[in-house]
């Protein structure tokens, strides 16, 4: 399964929190020597600090309103005019409550025209989209509109009551609706008083409820006034427009005209000198103490740099038991002392240079049963970049640093002295992320052999769902602040240097601090692993796999680049003859890359949803959502999401694949990533190859450009065959589902038969496909809700599909509620290797929380488990295939298939061992079957 990327946004309504740390101090006023009232500026700032460091989100962000009129006062001039003037200390906290977050380095934002809540809306549904978990820090209520499956309103701790966090069954539970975009019309109906929006007069809350129960919206209320009686008919008779008007007020935009980038909202820690000034100059002494002399908070706020992009997002912490505390005076925080430098503490850190010192040195090191090693280069790609130096740590603090010359040959020169230690297997080699290293040496003919030891492994493993970046782990486990790769080479960006650029004792320095720190994280991690009964999955899968890996991303695959430009021109071709599609439906020619004029055309010429209304910009929301609703009121929508489809495939892989062609070996090279996904898949990047789509004929047919790399080769795929089911039938023990899989019968089929009680031989295609979705959706926890939108069909049909499964399949109900009650018992659950997710939330009083590590409570075993069939399959297999010395090469791995390089005359060989060495991996009760695949291209084999 592709996994989602490591992202988990926050998204802050500034005034909203800036109006209540205002009234968490209106009693008691907190005023500095210069008599100004710093309460504002206190609490935000606890705010900040308690998201950073309990929430840890890898982006974040803070929305302001402006001063400029928003479309809602054009369309209603009152709106907002019965608001009390803004209370002084307010409108001179707010410039300062800007420094403070421009000094953690988190990005305002801002648009006139528009509110904060309307900004947060359109990044909110923007980031979903790419997989983000997003959460709306804010009390205010109008954001429950905005929630969604992976969105979230966060109202902060205030008064004793603790953190909420409300998903879309929080909201419609508090506001007793069907679903939550009916808070625009409660809103509508009994108005705001706050924002002077009117309303319907004489509807309050409970009646609002009431008359959605029965109509479900305005609008539809509004045409069925001869249902209602009395005053309440006159009224609504009367004041509808009104009630639609306060409808639209009350509706925060999610198509506001600003452009979500990742990279821009990413949470890289503050500005401390501008943060320490700051700080002096508003006097939080005691706050300057807890985040400057390393107490806990401070690790929160520091530079997150976490390695990998695909892994899954933690979810928040559990509720903040107490609310934030804003006295700063009275702030409890556990002190510990200042972490350590490169400064402060006492190393022995050597230059080594010249042949005699080297070989002087590799007599040491030749002699060690461990050692640790890291490597300088110019660039973070191991197929690009060159060595600048390598340094050794046998002893800690001790360590030693070789630089290497420009000149290749006399690099060369160098390793050459070197060979015997990397190659000698008798040593254990340790590092950070060593894949890297082993990569980069193997671009110089050096083969690194001898048992590996990955410290950034052993803490994946450790705390999957942690971070697991050295300078993070020698914070959190050494007390110890490393110095940051930034110092030396600059921020990220065009004018970023190489390590090629600075002094060399400089970086002598620094990469003997690294190889140092690196070697007594492993002497930290050692008893862990023991404690927590991970050593032999350390030691016998994920280290031996690192190799395996290497091997594969080094070998790269070849790419059709003729089949590619073919493939653009079709595309360009298709893309054009849709385009004129959707203008002879629309009767008139338009900019359909243009969302004003493609919503124009929608919803004023083809009046295709009478409820979509025009903002102050003139555009309509013409997302594929929107889109997808209307997709049977007119073929024009159809063709429009087949347009943007094409558009898609052509610029984000077609025209994308060829530009990752190494220059030197003419292949793409991915690069796998061990330690992000915390289910225990792996991810893969530059190309990510598990989101290379296959739902659709166009985008299967990308796989036809990855090919062999000549015409000796042909590509072989070995694909596992449901595994996760098979997996779920094994540790849930079902008789049904064992007995399927073992008689070879159709899985999905024999479940349509049991759930919709008819002879196998009866169950329609309608009737598997319906079981297909619910056996893989029980795996992930679905909801009869969950269920429904899948499958299209009514909640209650879909409930009936459930409860007959687990009635059929009682056993795996059984394992079910056994993981999740084991998992609160102990909070974690385990793969069949050992491999442990943490649920810290298992056992939360916040429903959502609880919600969401109860369902991975079922499928982390299951998901993890497979994963582990698939590394162990690998070794096996590689180990094979170097036994045999065969020509063939495994190149890809993707979801739960293996691609193989094969040489034609070893197809057969291939054909006859793999299969076997893939179902063995790991000895289940469920049989466990592989399908092979030969052809010229990878679309053919798979």
């Amino acid at each position: 399964m592709s996994q989602k990327q490591p992202c988990k946004l926050f998204l802050l309504d500034a005034m909203a929190l800036i109006y209540r740390a205002h009234f968490a101090f209106s009693k008691n006023p907190r005023i500095n020597s210069k008599g100004l009232n710093t309460g504002v500026m206190l609490g935000f700032t606890n705010t900040l600090l308690e998201i950073v460091d309990k929430e840890k989100p890898t982006h974040i962000g803070v929305a302001f309103d402006t001063h400029a009129p928003t479309f809602r006062h054009i369309r209603y001039e009152p709106y907002k005019a019965n608001r009390q003037e803004q209370p002084e200390d307010i409108g001179i906290a707010i410039p300062w409550v800007k420094e403070i977050v421009k000094a953690f380095n988190i990005p305002i934002l801002e648009l006139d025209g528009y509110e904060a809540d309307d900004v947060i809306g359109t990044l909110a549904k923007q980031a979903e989209k790419e997989n983000f978990t997003v959460y709306m820090m804010t009390p205010d209520k109008d954001y429950g509109q905005l929630v969604d499956d992976h969105i979230f309103l966060y109202k902060p701790a205030f008064m004793g009551n603790g953190v909420d966090i409300m998903g879309p069954k929080e909201i419609c539970a508090k506001w007793d609706i069907e679903n939550v975009d009916q808070v625009r019309d409660i809103l509508g109906l009994m108005g705001d008083a706050v924002d002077n929006i009117p309303g319907i007069p004489g509807i309050g809350q409970k009646t609002a409820v009431k008359l959605l129960k029965t109509y479900g919206t305005v609008e539809e209320l509004v045409k069925n006034t001869a249902d209602l009686k009395g005053k309440q008919k006159e009224n609504v008779e009367n004041f509808a427009a009104q009630g639609i008007l306060s409808k639209e007020l009350a509706t925060i935009k999610c198509d506001v005209p600003i452009t979500y980038v990742k990279e821009d909202l990413k949470y890289e820690g503050i500005d401390e000198e501008k943060v320490r000034a700051i700080f002096a100059e508003l006097e939080f002494r005691t706050l300057a103490s807890r985040v400057f002399k390393g107490t806990d908070k401070k690790a929160a706020i520091q530079k997150n740099d976490q390695l990998g992009l695909f892994g899954e997002a933690p979810a928040p912490t559990a509720t903040i038991s107490q609310e934030l505390e804003f006295d700063e005076e009275t702030v409890n925080v556990a002190e510990q002392k200042a972490p350590d430098t490169i400064h402060s503490n006492i190393q022995n850190y050597h230059k080594v240079k010249g042949k005699a010192e080297i070989l002087e040195l590799v007599e040491y090191l030749e002699i060690q049963k461990e050692l640790c090693f890291d490597t300088e280069t110019t660039s973070l790609n191991p197929m690009e970049a060159e060595l600048v130096g390598i340094s050794f740590a046998y002893v800690t603090g001790e360590a030693y640093y070789i630089p290497c010359p420009e000149s290749t040959e006399e690099t060369l020169e160098i390793l050459a002295l070197l060979k015997p230690v990397f190659e000698n297997e008798s040593i254990l080699k340790i590092g950070q992320n060593i894949k890297y290293d082993i990569l980069i040496l193997k671009n110089y003919d050096i083969q690194v052999k001898g048992i590996l030891y990955d410290t950034m492994l052993a803490h994946y493993l450790i705390d999957a769902d942690g971070k697991h970046s050295m300078d993070w782990l020698a914070k959190q486990y050494l007390n110890y602040e490393p110095v940051s790769i930034t110092d030396l080479i600059g921020k990220k960006g065009k004018n970023q240097g190489t390590m090629r650029d600075v002094d060399e004792d400089e970086v002598t320095a620094y990469a003997s601090e690294d190889a140092d720190i690196t070697l007594r994280l492993k002497a930290e991690f050692d008893p862990l692993l023991k404690e927590n009964n991970l050593e032999k999955l350390f030691d016998e899968v994920e280290n031996p796999l690192i190799n395996v890996l290497a091997d594969m991303e080094f070998e790269g695959i070849r790419i059709n680049t003729d089949s590619l430009a073919e493939m653009s021109i079709l595309l360009e071709k298709e893309s054009k003859e849709i385009e004129n599609k959707v203008y002879e439906l629309a009767g008139v020619r338009f900019n359909l890359a243009s969302p004003k004029q493609l919503g124009e055309v929608l919803f004023d010429k083809l009046q295709l949803d009478p409820k979509a209304k025009k903002t102050k910009t003139g555009q309509y929301a013409t997302g594929e959502e929107v889109l997808s609703k209307l997709a049977h009121e007119h073929e024009i929508i159809q063709n429009i999401l087949d347009f943007r489809q094409m558009v898609k495939l052509k610029s984000t892989y077609v025209d994308a694949l060829p530009l990752l062609i190494n220059s030197k070996t003419g292949r793409i090279h991915t690069t796998y990533n061990q330690f992000v996904a915390a289910t225990g898949r792996l991810s893969s990047i530059n190309p990510n190859l598990q989101n290379i789509p296959i739902r659709t004929n166009r985008g299967r047919e990308i796989r036809k450009a990855f090919v062999p790399r000549d015409e000796n080769h042909v590509l072989l795929a070995a694909d596992y065959s449901q595994i996760e089911l098979r997996i779920m039938a094994a540790f849930s023990g079902d008789e049904s589902m064992i007995e399927a899989f073992k008689n070879g019968r159709d899985i999905h089929a024999t479940t349509a038969a049991k759930i919709f009680q008819v002879p196998l031989e009866e169950v329609t295609s309608d009737m598997r496909r319906k079981a297909k979705t619910a056996n893989f959706g029980i795996i992930y926890g679905i909801s009869p809700f969950g269920l429904s939108q899948r499958l299209s069909i009514p909640r209650s049909e879909a409930k009936e599909i459930i409860d007959s499964y687990f009635k059929e399949f009682p056993a795996v109900k059984e394992y079910m509620d056994g993981a999740i009650e084991k998992a609160k018992t102990h909070e974690y659950v385990e793969t069949i290797l050992g491999r442990r997710r943490y649920l810290r939330d298992i056992n939360s009083r916040n429903a959502t929380m609880r919600g969401f590590a109860e369902r991975n409570a079922i499928n982390a075993p299951i998901q993890g488990s497979a994963a582990d069939l698939i590394k162990v399959a690998m070794i096996d297999v590689h180990k094979w295939m170097k036994k045999e010395n065969l020509k063939s090469k495994m190149i890809l791995q993707v979801h739960d298939e293996l691609v193989f390089d094969a040489h034609i005359d070893e197809v057969e060989i291939l054909k006859a061992n793999i299969p076997g060495l893939m179902s063995n991996a790991i000895k289940m009760a469920v049989p466990v079957e592989v399908e092979v695949g030969i052809g010229t291209d990878w679309l053919q084999a798979h």
